[in-house]
């Protein structure tokens, strides 16, 4: 019976940790963020940035990204334009409180990293990808969006700019 335990206790081992599962580093938003977008006019940020990030460069399998921007936190430095902005016309903040970011998959690039996920914005899923780096437990990155892709003021497709450039830099802490 003794020596049916070692074998018995190694076998446990093994099954045990074929369910162990690798888990990536989980990050802290530090209040330092920065979420800028740049149309031309209008120009400006998004405070209230929320989220879970979770990653690993040694383990990109298990990295996700969760995050969300408080809509009516935009700030364009012009009080009518943030009031325009928030309005049914053009974000509907009221509707939709939230531009939501949700990663199906983190890759290794030539550059750095790209995310693969879902941006919600104004009711509207599409599938983006979002270049990034991350150095000194900082993450940057930047991509365009379409807002006539997202339903944004579709009935004034010529007012302001369609495309916009978003500028992400994210300092984080464990």
């Amino acid at each position: 019976m003794k020596k049916l335990i070692y074998p018995m206790a190694a076998l446990g081992l093994i099954v045990a940790s074929a369910f162990t599962v690798v888990k990536s580093q989980d990050w802290k938003i530090a209040d330092t963020y920065s979420v800028k977008f740049d149309g031309g006019d209008p120009s400006g940020e998004f405070r209230g940035l929320k989220g879970t990030v979770s990653f690993d460069p040694a383990n990109l399998a298990s990295s996700k990204f969760d995050a969300t921007i408080d809509v009516a936190s935009i700030n364009t430095g012009n009080g009518m334009k943030n009031t325009h902005a928030k309005s049914e016309k053009w974000f509907d903040a009221a509707k939709y409180p939230t531009i939501k970011f949700t990663s199906s998959s983190i890759t290794k690039t030539g550059s750095g990293y790209a995310a693969a996920g879902t941006l919600e914005m104004h009711g509207v899923q599409k599938p983006v990808t979002i270049p990034f780096t991350f150095e000194n437990n900082e993450f940057k990155g930047s991509l365009e969006v379409n807002r006539m892709d997202y339903n944004v003021n579709t009935a004034e497709p010529n007012h302001g700019s369609q495309k916009f450039k978003v500028d992400i830099d994210v300092p984080v802490t464990k």
